[in-house]
């Protein structure tokens, strides 16, 4: 019941519903709150002329004509409201609603107004509604409700009980309006005799002793030192109201202190002009609320254009890819004909021949089953002839296939895809510009063998945010420029170039506007590799034979070493000449060490017809071991080049340079070998486990080797035994051919097995695992010989 109270309040008013109208909007007034909310506008504005006209959004906030009305002093502020509708006073209802009341009407002095027409809002949905000729008759009583409340009114009261019964509270019989309280008849003579002070108490019924208590004024506020007293002063410096009695007592004796009533006004005008800035930021935030609306109208309109133009491109771009998908179809269909048609013209040829010499062997056959001799002798030298011409006809390739059934094709798809995914939207718009150039620092740059060491920074009064930079090499022989570092770093290490060769190094910085112009470029000479051909000395072979190139050679670049780019190191980076001019070989390498009478030549012819190789002991020109990704128990000495270790499991350590192409060898010398250990000599990748023996995993390929044996491991299997091992000042020898992707291993210059590893391709660094019982080094300095 208490929860149905609300539903049956007015909500101007908030009492029971006397009298209530029905509105098209199923909402209920009281007849009497419905006048007095009544607006008046000209007829030729009304809410749906105004709604039509694009001011729907948020009407309530212009039906809601925000008032002040207190003293004539206490200023007016103003929200909303129609734009020929005159500012109107208003008052607050109970539960919050503004009435507005009639307007007062012009004086007759004035111009007669113009017509206008009565437009109700209701206050729950805000709709506007604008009244005809006959007003708030034209609304229906709402005699249900009427009903409902007067049933409920009569539940109430039968429900209200004595407040003063002690264990069973009893009905209430009256209620006195001074007092509050409402009594049962006991109690009532008992504790309010009509006598006395009390007899001048007023005693209404349960019911509407109910309703004027809600209905009652609201008690002035009293002091709350002095319950008493009334406030009648205003302390300034406390911001309270006070009593005389509050003054006299010498409480507020030193502050500032107010009239009342002045201090009510000077508030309520404050209040009234923080009102009218809050005003216009309502408004404001009206037509920002609007603009909003039209970005989100604006923003959909944009949207479906510009995936309209999206879809087309990418459609263009299937078209483009299916046109050409067609057209490599159509090549292979070409391909796939011609060999139908060789295969088929060779099955038709055979089979003509095969007729005739299954007929030669019919007839000769018939032939020997001849009985007279000088019959036989006489055809007998012919049929041979015969058969024998026969025969060489088969002999002479008829029987190998004229076309192979693979199809030498071969699409590279891998350049596309790339394009595709990186495939992406450009900002058109810039929010800030693009970083300038930069610049490189020559006091900071540096080559060292075949490393090289770049500096850069930004403009010194450059105040462009920079996201990062990007570096950028050719490929040491006039090539294009390929990005070899991208980062925030200013300092980056390229190492893995070629040896004895001059490279073009450039910078640009990037942010999310877009790319900086390049710096400006600089030349770096890398160092020379210590190659020397020496012609005088007697003949050295290497175990390793090298078979000519069936091509003739000519000067190129060094083989040295050829890395990916690697990013595990913060400005550091390796360079990879994929797409070289020139294949990187051994052969390469020696044309490139400008010596006199260097001029190696041969002519082109297939291996088997050479007769005879050609042997080169040679040796990289030297690397060090890096401590940098090596196991923290490997111990380093003489600048890196010599390596052991202080514990007694196998530990890994890496060179420092890395190859994925060319002809690569290389040396260790054992300079320490105690207690027969089976150190391990190979390559391996950099993310190799360095815990274990070299070979254990997957990224290792190896060969240990004791003081009597070796073995051959990759991803711990253990292949081809051979007999031989090492002994302190042994030399193991490693020949890593990229050309031929081949892995093949030496202990003092002989062959130790066949070749160990095959399809060899990727980065690949030196490797050597060793515990404390071993000490290696690599060894420097090359003869080459030719032993032809």
């Amino acid at each position: 019941m208490e929860e149905m109270e609300e539903e049956l309040k007015c909500p101007v008013c908030g009492s029971f519903y006397r009298e209530p109208l029905l509105l098209p909007c199923s909402h209920s007034l009281c007849q009497a709150c419905a006048r007095n909310i009544l607006v008046q506008t000209p007829e030729a504005e009304s809410p749906q002329s105004r709604r039509a006209s694009g001011s729907a959004d948020y009407d309530y906030l212009d039906l809601d004509k925000l008032s002040l009305y207190s003293e004539a002093d206490s200023g007016y502020g103003s929200y909303g409201g129609f734009a020929s509708a005159p500012a109107t006073p208003c008052q607050k209802s109970p539960n919050g609603v503004r009435v507005f009341p009639p307007a007062v009407p012009p004086p007759p002095a004035l111009l007669a107004p113009p017509p206008r027409n009565a437009c109700l809002t209701c206050p729950l949905c805000h709709r506007s509604l604008l009244l005809d000729e006959r007003g708030l008759r034209g609304f229906p009583r709402n005699r249900v409700l009427e009903g409902v409340i007067e049933r409920y009114q009569q539940g109430k009261a039968a429900a209200l009980r004595c407040q003063l019964c002690e264990k069973a509270p009893k009905e209430a019989t009256a209620m006195c309006e001074q007092c509050d309280v409402f009594y049962c008849e006991p109690c009532r003579l008992r504790c309010h005799p009509p006598r006395g002070p009390l007899a001048k108490h007023r005693l209404v019924p349960p019911a509407q002793g109910r309703v004027s208590r809600r209905l009652s004024p609201r008690k002035i506020a009293t002091c709350t030192d002095h319950e008493l007293e009334n406030h009648s002063m205003y302390c300034v410096p406390c911001k309270t109201p006070v009593c005389y009695q509050c003054l006299e007592e010498g409480r507020h004796a030193s502050h500032e202190v107010k009239a009342l009533g002045a201090m009510w006004k000077l508030h309520k005008s404050q209040l009234s002009q923080a009102l009218n800035g809050l005003s216009d930021r309502a408004k404001e935030a009206k037509e920002f609320l609007v603009q909003l609306r039209n970005m989100v109208q604006q923003i959909q309109e944009n949207s479906v254009e510009f995936e309209a133009c999206l879809v087309a491109q990418c459609d263009a771009l299937i078209d483009a890819l299916n046109r050409r998908k067609a057209q490599l179809l159509s090549r292979v269909n070409k391909e796939h004909e011609h060999k139908l048609k060789v295969v088929r013209d060779q099955i038709s040829h055979c089979t003509v021949k095969l007729r005739q010499t299954t007929g030669l062997m019919e007839y000769c056959l018939e032939v020997i089953k001849e009985n007279d001799p000088s019959g036989f002798l006489q055809i007998s030298d012919a049929l041979i002839r015969r058969v024998h011409l026969t025969e060489d006809q088969w002999g002479k390739g008829t029987l190998t296939p004229r076309m192979t059934t693979d199809f030498d094709l071969n699409l590279d798809s891998a350049p596309l895809l790339q394009s595709i995914h990186q495939l992406d939207f450009v900002q058109m718009k810039a929010s800030s510009p693009v970083p300038a150039p930069p610049i490189l620092q020559l006091e900071e740059c540096c080559t060292q063998n075949n490393s090289a060491t770049l500096s850069w920074k930004q403009p010194p009064l450059s105040t462009v945010q920079v996201e990062g930079y990007i570096l950028e090499l050719d490929d040491g022989n006039g090539g294009q420029f390929r990005e070899v570092y991208v980062g925030k770093e200013t300092m980056c290490t390229v190492d893995g170039l070629h040896f004895n060769s001059t490279y073009s190094a450039r910078v640009k910085a990037f942010n999310k506007t877009g790319v900086s112009p390049y710096s400006k470029t600089l030349v770096l000479q890398t160092s020379e590799a210590g190659f020397h051909e020496d012609t005088e000395s007697e003949e050295m072979t290497l175990p390793f034979p090298v078979p000519l190139e069936r091509s003739q050679l000519r000067r190129m670049s060094p083989f040295s070493s050829t890395l990916n780019l690697q990013p595990s190191f913060p400005g550091r980076s390796y360079f990879e000449l994929r797409s070289s001019s020139h294949p990187l070989s051994l052969h390469s390498s020696l044309q490139s060490l400008n010596s006199a009478g260097c001029n190696f030549e041969t002519q082109s012819a297939p291996y088997s017809q050479l007769g005879k190789y050609i042997y080169y002991k040679i040796l990289l020109a030297w690397f060090s071991f890096d401590p940098g990704s090596a196991h923290s128990d490997i111990i380093f000495s003489n600048d890196n080049l010599t390596v052991t270790c202080n514990s007694y499991d196998d530990r890994v350590v890496l060179g420092k340079t890395g190859f994925s192409k060319g002809l690569h060898y290389w040396e260790l010398s054992i300079d320490r070998y105690d207690n027969h250990p089976d150190p391990a000599f190979g390559v391996a990748r950099v993310d190799v486990l360095k815990d274990v023996m070299l070979g254990k995993d997957d990224k290792a390929w190896a060969m240990y080797v004791d003081n009597n044996r070796s073995w051959f491991m990759h991803n711990n299997s253990h292949t081809n035994r051979t007999e031989g091992g090492i002994t302190k000042g042994a030399t193991v020898g490693v020949l890593l051919d990229l050309t031929r992707r081949t892995l093949t291993f030496s202990i003092n210059e002989d062959q130790q097995g066949p070749v160990a590893f095959e399809s060899m391709e990727g980065l690949f660094f030196p490797a050597v695992s060793l515990n404390r019982n071993v000490q290696v080094c690599p060894l420097s300095g090359t003869t080459l010989l030719d032993s032809s």
